[in-house]
């Protein structure tokens, strides 16, 4: 009996790495002063653009900018209930993300560097008013699903800052900001 011939072939390791991703979402933003229980919160939209590394890790650029009014809590403060005023809120940061998906369910983390800013900060004069920001490490935890191969919705928290002060404000307390987001993307 003869031995066939036998032409080997390179196999190479294929990888469903999905590319290029941008995306949209609303965002639930706050900063309180565990102290004083002191809140700022607005609403905001989120920009996503992205790049899938590989089925597990992606990078990951966000903007989320507050819209309307930027709402204040004077808390226990003696503060003016200044309630709604022209101020802004906004966070910028870039990501790793890793991810675990089954099927079309996908959970996730956000690991990166970002700073959160509030500006036209009132400080008690007519008139008067600040701009504080703080930059520093930056997490978050997530969950999308694919409605498509193109498009995904997901859902996540991520925490902007968590330390003692805020840029020269409440220096001895610990200030907390963080933002809920429910988005929608689209992988090219």
């Amino acid at each position: 009996m003869a031995i066939p011939d036998v032409i080997p072939v390179a196999v190479e390791p294929s990888m469903d790495v999905g590319g290029l991703y941008v995306g949209i979402g609303a965002s639930k933003m706050s900063l309180r002063n565990d102290l004083s229980e002191e809140e700022f919160s607005s609403v905001g939209v989120m920009l996503q653009l992205g790049y899938q590394l590989t089925d597990y890790l992606a990078i990951e650029g966000r903007y989320t900018k507050g819209v309307g009014d930027l709402k204040y809590d004077r808390g226990i403060t003696a503060n003016p209930d200044y309630d709604d005023y022209d101020g802004d809120f906004s966070n910028i940061g870039i990501y790793l993300k890793p991810m675990y998906g089954v099927e079309d369910f996908n959970v996730y983390a956000l690991l990166g560097y970002g700073q959160v800013e509030l500006t036209n900060i009132p400080l008690g004069g007519a008139g008067i008013s600040a701009d504080r920001a703080e930059s520093g490490f930056q997490w978050g935890l997530g969950a999308s699903y694919d409605v498509s191969e193109s498009v995904s919705v997901s859902v996540d928290y991520v925490r902007f800052y968590d330390d003692k002060g805020f840029d020269f404000r409440a220096s001895t307390a610990d200030i907390v900001s963080d933002a809920w987001t429910l988005a929608v993307s689209y992988r090219f």
